[in-house]
């Protein structure tokens, strides 16, 4: 019964890449013509969206918001748990109304027409060279003064044991919402690990259905102005982990 689950999960991967990789095909050249134009870089963004959406149906993946509390004025920094691709690719349909841009990890340079997107559009991270990590750093506060909001996930990437166990966040993020003087929009995802593992997993689990998301009341400037980063950090990790230990109590158990 197990390799028959893993089969259909595996088929389920191969559907996904299947309709994504279409699109990305489909979507390519209006990319590239966007982008050639700097004053039509922001369309980007819409195209994102209905990209999202197009995978969102197509794909079977209707987004139940269990908390949708109010989204302040842009711009914002949002920082979300990070189990799954469908973090990122969601996220467009999830918060379409203001333009972000994402702060990742640069090895994603290297994906295959990703890599093409990403590395115009948002702020790769070189965690591993200090020089190119600063430099980054102060791209990410330009976006923010061209108007764009901020997605961060502060674990730092995922790992494919224990989840949908929280790695502990870096401070790296609440500095930057210091520096900026922007509010704080905490999400959590809670079962995207299991409606879509990692691809490279043969015994990952795929299938459809709800996207369960809690959009948390956002952190006030003000707020923050009165708590230390390391305190501010630990704050957010207990706001975006609450969901995840109340749907997963074993999370609860001391190791």
């Amino acid at each position: 019964m197990r390799w028959i689950i893993y089969c259909l999960s595996f088929l389920w991967k191969i559907y996904i890449g299947i309709i994504f990789g279409i699109f990305a095909l489909i979507l390519y050249p209006v990319f590239i013509i966007l982008l050639s134009v700097k004053s039509w870089r922001n369309k980007t963004f819409h195209v994102f969206t209905f990209w999202s959406w197009v995978i969102r149906v197509l794909c079977f993946y209707p987004v139940k918001k269990i908390i949708n509390s109010p989204i302040p004025n842009a711009p914002y920094i949002v920082i979300a748990n990070h189990t799954s691709y469908l973090d990122i690719f969601l996220m467009y349909s999830i918060l379409p109304k203001n333009k972000f841009v994402f702060l990742g990890k640069s090895e994603i340079l290297s994906y295959p027409l990703i890599g093409t997107f990403f590395k115009d559009l948002n702020v790769p991270v070189d965690r591993k060279n200090k020089k190119k990590s600063r430099k980054s750093y102060f791209e990410a506060i330009k976006k923010v003064e061209e108007g764009y909001s901020l997605i961060i996930f502060p674990e730092g990437g995922y790992g494919n044991e224990g989840l949908p166990k929280m790695r502990p966040f870096k401070e790296g993020s609440f500095r930057l919402a210091k520096t900026l003087n922007v509010p704080l929009i905490p999400i959590t995802f809670t079962n995207n690990f299991k409606l879509f593992s990692d691809p490279t997993i043969f015994k990952g689990t795929a299938h459809p259905g709800f996207v369960r998301t809690y959009i948390h009341p956002y952190i006030t400037v003000e707020q923050m102005n009165n708590m230390e980063i390391t305190e501010l950090c630990n704050h957010c990790f207990d706001i975006i982990n609450a969901p995840l230990l109340k749907e997963y109590p074993h999370l609860n158990a001391p190791e």
